[in-house]
């Protein structure tokens, strides 16, 4: 069953219930390692500014007290080794800039300014905002410009840190992939189990174990299966027994009949009781190929077999004929499989004024059965109804023509026994061709 198309943001989410479940864990797993990023990133800010501010307050003062000691060629061998991660040691005027943007730069001014004792004047500029930079001037004893020049920025990343959270990442997506395949997998298996549902031939129970809610749902849709079974053997068994019950006065009524004097009116009745028997008969074969396919399958050479069963129509005069035949041997049932071939050869003469019988291997491993004719064909809208019990195509349901309308559906039902398919497709040119697919090892 086609499921309704879906709309809005509904069209984003994946199909299936395994795939929601893993988007929705991956989801919240990203969410938590982006909250464990920012609080890192945060962490990390605030303890770098916190050393760069511990740090300058007490680097400072001594280096600008050393560098006033030293001669101006040892200040440009020392400038250097007094370099800092965030802050370094000029021996210039700073550059062109613009007052103090950020209330970082301001603080680190006067934290500078303290550190000193207020002993020198400080002209602070912003050099540049994106990545920050801003630079401290002042003059030392002797008249030469000094600039600090701070560049303010987070402690660097471990190179591994990025890797090592990744394969967390993956490692738990992993784990929610399992979890979710484990929790889905009976429901898997219900749908599975729904979809093979048959009452008309015998499926292992679903197996109780898991959680108390799964093995709760394979009690109930066990319980289901006993029942429906259950209702349609019973069902089957009364239409079997009102069928074979109704045989008995059909047939006193039609030996009653021929006792009488010929005339119109006598074979008219003799006629309408063949046909209502002709339909307990069908009534009864259809209430059996429910269970059609017993006893043993054994292996048999298929052309053998329809080249019989051909014959047979042969020798009664009927247009039966054998057509193109590929060697195929098989393991089935074969009074149950005949028994679909004459439904569907029947079936092609009444309507079709002959058969042609084939046989065909298909690339997929299977055997196709072909009974054609070239009869009026069935209407495309009606090529899985005719398959149903007394579906009659013709409205009059006149008794030449009309049928029980039991035919199809009896071959359908023995199909599905031997694990093969029905299929009914019309043909080019007009006609109608039944296929029979079977499969090439049937136990």
């Amino acid at each position: 069953m086609n499921a309704p198309p879906r709309t809005g943001w509904r069209r984003l989410l994946p199909r299936t219930l395994g795939a929601r479940l893993i988007l929705i864990l991956f989801t919240g797993l990203l969410l938590a390692h982006a909250l464990s990023f920012a609080l890192l990133f945060s962490e990390r800010y605030v303890a770098a500014r916190s050393m760069m501010l511990t740090n300058m307050d007490q680097d400072v003062a001594v280096s600008v007290a050393l560098l006033e000691r030293l001669s101006p060629a040892e200040r440009v061998r020392w400038a250097p080794r007094l370099e800092r991660r965030t802050y370094r040691y000029l021996l210039g005027p700073a550059h062109p800039g613009v007052p103090l943007t950020s209330d970082r730069a301001r603080e680190v001014t006067a934290l500078i300014d303290r550190s000193l004792n207020h002993r020198y004047r400080l002209r602070a500029r912003t050099v540049s905002t994106s990545p920050e930079r801003f630079e401290v001037e002042l003059s030392l004893a002797d008249g030469q410009p000094l600039t600090i020049e701070v560049t303010p920025s987070v402690m660097p990343i471990a190179r591994w840190l990025p890797v090592v959270l990744a394969v967390q990442l993956a490692l738990l997506l992993l784990c929610a992939w399992l979890a979710v395949r484990l929790a889905t997998r009976p429901l898997v298996q219900l749908a599975d189990a729904v979809e093979r549902l048959d009452p008309a031939r015998a499926h292992p129970p679903l197996p109780r174990e898991g959680p108390v809610e799964v093995v709760k749902a394979a009690i109930a849709f066990n319980a289901m299966q006993a029942r429906i079974g259950h209702y349609l053997a019973e069902r089957l068994q009364i239409l079997a027994s009102i069928s074979h019950d109704l045989q008995t006065p059909i047939t006193r009524m039609k030996l009653r009949l021929e006792a009488m004097e010929e005339g119109a009116d006598r074979d008219r009745l003799i006629g309408d009781l063949e046909q209502l028997q002709q339909l307990v008969r069908e009534g009864i074969a259809y209430a059996r190929s429910t269970h059609g396919a017993t006893g043993p399958a054994v292996r048999l050479d298929l052309h053998a077999l329809l080249d019989s069963v051909v014959c047979d129509y042969q020798d009664a005069g009927k247009p039966v004929t054998l057509g193109e035949c590929a060697r195929a041997s098989l393991s089935t049932r074969p009074p149950t499989l005949r028994r679909i071939v004459e439904n569907l050869i029947d079936n092609a003469v009444k309507y079709g004024g002959g058969a042609e019988v084939g046989v065909r291997q298909l690339d997929d491993g299977r055997v196709a059965v072909d009974v054609c004719d070239r009869g009026p064909g069935i209407p495309e809208h009606e090529m899985q109804a005719v398959l149903q019990p007394f579906y009659r195509l013709e409205s009059s349901r006149n008794r030449d023509t009309g049928g029980t309308g039991l035919g199809l559906a009896i071959a359908h039902q023995l199909a599905a026994t031997l694990d093969g398919e029905l299929v009914l497709a019309n043909r080019s040119g007009g006609g109608l061709r039944a296929t029979l697919l079977l499969p090439v090892a049937t136990e």
